[in-house]
């Protein structure tokens, strides 16, 4: 493989989390006087920590969301977790599994809490693939995507220069911040257009496609 170390976005690329998530955000921020239909939601918000959904709402209303925006949103996501039977991405097992068996390191870097990330792998299984050390939050760093930060203290806490590693995106902010890092980036397809996701190395719509464009 071309690469030392493979960067995972978390939602939607590990986890089949975005629907469940989008739906849950655009209803609550609906419910708060913001209407946000689900593509909406999934055009602004997919791939962003949630300081930027405060920072466009304010932008657009002027209005500040409630103190305890965050901690409801949490709550209310992990529920929908529970009860929309949470599943990892077809073909990510067989995927990480051949990683393992090639030796090629991998981790996570996510603009999720590590609360959230933690909930999907444990719904999901997937925390049988991931030690604590290589899982990576935007709660880590001062600035979440499309700043590079989060993909930066990946690598550096992983031991591996930048330009030695690829990021895994399906989202257009997570592809910025991989580009502003220096680092190669193949875009998911799955639920986002080809051409929202500009500046790739390559696109893809299958995991089990991975592995021969990462060779």
């Amino acid at each position: 493989m071309r690469y030392e170390l493979v960067i995972f976005d978390n939602d939607g690329v590990l986890v089949d989390s975005e629907p469940i998530s989008n739906t849950v955000l655009a209803g609550y921020l609906t419910e708060l006087g913001h209407p946000t239909s689900y593509e909406e939601s999934l055009r602004d918000y997919m791939g962003a920590a949630i300081h930027r959904v405060h920072d466009l709402v304010e932008e657009r209303t002027g209005e500040k969301l409630p103190a305890d925006f965050d901690e409801e949103l949490h709550r209310r996501t992990l529920t929908a977790f529970q009860q929309e039977q949470l599943a990892a991405v077809e073909g990510v097992d067989e995927l990480l599994g051949s990683l393992v068996a090639d030796g090629v390191a991998y981790c996570v870097a996510s603009s999720g809490s590590h609360q959230k990330i933690a909930a999907g792998h444990r719904n999901t299984g997937l925390d049988q693939w991931f030690e604590e050390e290589w899982i990576f939050s935007s709660e880590d760093v001062g600035q979440g995507k499309p700043a590079p930060d989060l993909f930066l203290h990946a690598a550096e806490r992983m031991g591996v220069a930048p330009e030695r590693c690829v990021v895994i995106e399906d989202s257009p902010l997570g592809v910025e911040a991989a580009r502003a890092a220096g680092m190669d980036v193949y875009g998911f397809t799955s639920m986002m257009p080809a051409d929202r996701l500009s500046g790739v190395a390559g696109h893809f719509s299958d995991m089990r496609q991975l592995p021969e464009l990462l060779a």
